[in-house]
């Protein structure tokens, strides 16, 4: 008879979870080595006493980690698994109703992004004996429905565990998921109350240490040789490097290619790294936040090899970006379902890295038109001139987050990371941040969650910690953003976990604030002021008595103030070497004008504007609108201008 061990579901999965391994060639890594809890009555005598009785008997077989909202739990995961380059994450553990629900926002961000996350919402009793308990919702039409079924569409893979005995399937089955290259994302296993109690004989085989080998799948024969051929017949190719190169650490072998053949590259936001950004032909961003000289080559590429890319709206600027009529893309990703996209005929689906050695061996001898290298060469000095310009201290009292942005990057070193999602801030880093390392750029711009800055930075910072690894981690947020999510501050306190945060405070929503105006808004609702009972709006000039940096050092952590004035942007950079030279988490004030923006890109973001209004802005907007999205290309069939 197999050897069992009398457990617990939730002591037999908190083992379990701390016994499986990921192995990437020779890396070899703790699948998820650690877990965060909040707990409630739903989960404190399962998983929080599991997690107890671990931490008594065995303290490093899962760390626990307290973290201040369920969001943020699953933030903190994601920001740790782009550092790990997916092969780790960590697990959130929540309890019923509002607990769980906290998190869906979170499972989201990881599902849009690619990146592990493993969640544990605890559910309301298997069995009903009480129902309804705290904090259950209650549908009349379907009464085996709990907020935890909102999981399904968020998750790559949902299952919940109903009787003690289904757990070994389920966890099994969350881990290949989990793992997969292919389908991570959003991992859920809903865990009733009840169930997280009740004890079973565990086989010691489900126990023991697992390894799960990331798959690295070869390019096939036949899609490779087509891709090739297609490459070796162009005149303007042009790489648009995605987040997979990151992913699969392939930026080694992206380098080898294009010094090899000359070929240009562009990246996303998530594949910001996979180029240093002085390489000679890195162009930087694309699409709607990209640089000059990446999407001026981009309209004349007559074939856009895509590596590791999901090709968002802004990658492509909503589809105006690659304007040769007669332009091919040969798509490689580990998905079929993104290798697949743009309608191409030529899908490589393969690991990004297999599939860069298999074409520098079968483009041996291939180089771009010298003309074409020449153009890439010209563009890119054109552009990083500008951004000297850009970065240059203006001497105004509120400076422009151009030269925020250049002050910070001066004072930060070449392997520091960046941590950003939302508002005007991811369109200009992706223009001007120079990005001197793979791991040094984290912009989550998929689900570009407000929010997510401070404790994804945090779960970045804890995955460096993980490794070994003393680099900094430098979190841009402006003051809209931080009012959504800032309570992991205090973790970072309480851990003391050095961060840098700076707060660039515009008193309201700079982003959508400028996109209001270019749809006629005229910036309406995006601004914080003082209620005008008179307009009944917040238009009016009196700002809100806010003190943020109040804020912050009621949390615990050193603050640093930057007074408006000629000598800003040199205070700021001053700040950020104080802060580098701390061990503990500084938190950086500063305020900016934003108005002044950072230098055009010639890309395009199609926001629909009304069509019709009595508004005059509206009305201006609209016949703008119209003419830029001439150039849009659909899926298939004539232009929009056609």
């Amino acid at each position: 008879m197999a050897a069992t061990k009398r457990m617990t579901v939730s002591q037999a999965l908190v083992e379990f979870l701390g016994h499986q391994w990921t192995v990437d060639g020779d890396i070899r890594e703790r699948t998820i080595p650690g877990m965060f809890g909040i707990f409630g009555h739903g989960n404190v005598a399962g998983i929080g006493q599991a997690l107890k009785q671990a931490n008594v008997e065995q303290p490093d077989l899962m760390p626990y980690y307290q973290a201040r909202n369920e969001q943020a739990m699953v933030h903190q995961s994601v920001g740790f698994a782009r550092m790990h380059r997916r092969r780790a994450t960590l697990a959130s553990a929540a309890s019923v109703g509002p607990g769980a629900t906290n998190m869906l926002t979170g499972a989201a961000l990881a599902t849009t992004n690619r990146l592990p996350a493993l969640l544990l919402p605890s559910d309301t009793f298997a069995t009903r004996v009480a129902d309804p308990v705290l904090q259950q919702l209650e549908q009349p039409w379907d009464t085996g429905l709990t907020v935890n079924d909102a999981f399904r569409p968020l998750s790559k893979f949902f299952d919940r565990v109903q009787r003690p005995e289904q757990l070994y399937s389920i966890a099994l089955a969350a881990m290949r998921v989990l793992t997969d290259p292919a389908e991570t994302g959003a991992v859920t296993i809903a865990l009733p109350e009840d169930v997280q109690a009740e004890a079973i004989d565990v086989p010691v085989e489900f126990l023991q240490d697992r390894e799960w080998h990331i798959r690295r799948p070869l390019p096939e024969r036949g899609p490779l040789a087509r891709a090739v051929a297609a490459i070796r017949g162009a005149k303007k190719p042009l790489i648009v490097a995605g987040g997979g190169v990151i992913y699969s650490g392939a930026e080694d072998q992206l380098r080898l290619l294009v010094e090899a053949t000359g070929i240009p590259v562009a990246t996303s936001q998530a594949g910001g790294g996979a180029l240093d950004w002085d390489h000679p032909q890195n162009l930087g961003g694309v699409g709607a936040t990209g640089t000059l000289a990446a999407n001026r080559l981009a309209a004349e590429a007559d074939v856009i090899i895509g590596i590791g890319t999901r090709y968002s709206d802004f990658t492509t600027a909503s589809r105006t970006a690659f304007q040769n009529p007669a332009v091919a893309f040969v798509n490689i990703n580990v998905a079929s379902f993104d290798a697949y996209k743009h309608g191409t005929q030529l899908p490589v689906i393969a690991d990004a890295r297999e599939a860069l050695v298999a074409l520098s061996t079968e483009l041996e001898g291939y180089r771009v038109p010298t003309e074409h290298a020449a153009r890439a060469t010209r563009e890119k000095a054109g552009w990083d001139s500008l951004v000297d310009d850009a970065f240059a201290p203006s001497g105004r009292a509120l400076p422009g987050q151009s030269e925020i942005i250049g002050a910070i990057q001066a004072a930060s070193a070449p392997k520091d990371v960046i941590v950003q999602a939302a508002g005007s801030l991811p369109g200009d880093l992706h223009k001007l941040w120079r990005v001197r390392d793979p791991l040094g750029y984290h912009v989550e711009y998929a689900f570009s969650c407000m929010g997510y800055e401070i404790a994804g930075g945090l779960g970045a910072k804890r995955g460096l910690i993980a490794d070994g690894d003393d680099r900094d981690v430098i979190v841009m947020v402006g003051d809209g953003s931080y009012l959504m999510l800032n309570s992991e501050l205090v973790t970072a306190v309480a851990e003391g976990i050095k961060l840098i945060v700076v707060l660039i405070q515009n008193h309201g929503y700079a982003s959508i604030g400028h996109l209001s105006e270019t749809v006629g808004s005229e910036r309406f609702g995006t601004l914080y002021r003082e209620y005008d009972p008179a307009a009944r709006n917040f238009q009016g000039e009196a700002k809100l008595p806010v003190d943020l940096a109040m804020n912050a050092r009621s949390y615990g952590l050193d603050v640093i103030e930057i007074a408006p004035g000629p000598d800003a942007i040199a205070d700021l950079a001053a700040a950020v070497a104080t802060a580098k030279a701390s061990d503990g988490p500084t938190f950086i004030h500063i305020e900016s004008d934003p108005r002044l923006y950072a230098p055009g890109g010639e890309g395009w973001w199609d926001v629909p504007v009304p069509e019709v209004s009595s508004l005059a802005s509206t009305q201006r907007a609209r016949a703008e609108y119209e003419q830029l999205r001439t150039p849009q290309r659909p899926l298939l069939g004539p232009e929009a201008g056609e």
